[in-house]
């Protein structure tokens, strides 16, 4: 399968908090990072997802905010990784930034050519990324 997603995990169920409408699924990828996806329990039935099942997590880059430096602000996205700037790609108006994790995992990410300015982002400085649960796309290998 081919997909635009830029950010693709292989990882595993780890938790599942099932609310009356939405489920929370925790999966661990490389590196012992966690990322959280909110799904319907319809989906969560439909992927036949348990603890311990093997998942694919799919984040858009442009869906991927960055924050510079290590951060002490709050927030509401459920998906908080830390790492460092391995790469920036500058176009005419957007720049993808690549942020290498634990596990030597890459997240990367579309942002304006201005918030990069404005962050001082540059390859080697600290970096987080933050995304929301609702961005994250879960899919099975039927």
């Amino acid at each position: 399968m081919t997909i635009s997603a830029r950010n693709v995990f292989a990882g595993t169920v780890t938790e599942i908090k099932v609310g009356a409408v939405n489920a929370e699924v925790i999966l661990e990828i490389d590196g012992g990072n966690k990322i959280v996806s909110t799904v319907t329990i319809d989906s969560v039935k439909a992927l036949g997802l348990a603890v311990g099942s093997a998942v694919t997590a799919f984040i858009k880059a442009p869906s991927v905010m960055v924050l510079a430096g290590s951060d002490s602000m709050k927030y509401s996205a459920r998906n908080h990784l830390k790492g460092t700037v391995s790469e920036l790609k500058t176009g005419a108006v957007n720049s993808e930034v690549v942020i290498t994790l634990a596990g030597d995992t890459s997240v990367k990410a579309i942002i304006t050519n201005e918030a990069v300015a404005d962050l001082g982002l540059a390859v080697g400085g600290e970096a987080s990324v933050l995304f929301k649960a609702g961005s994250v796309v879960l899919g099975v290998t039927a």
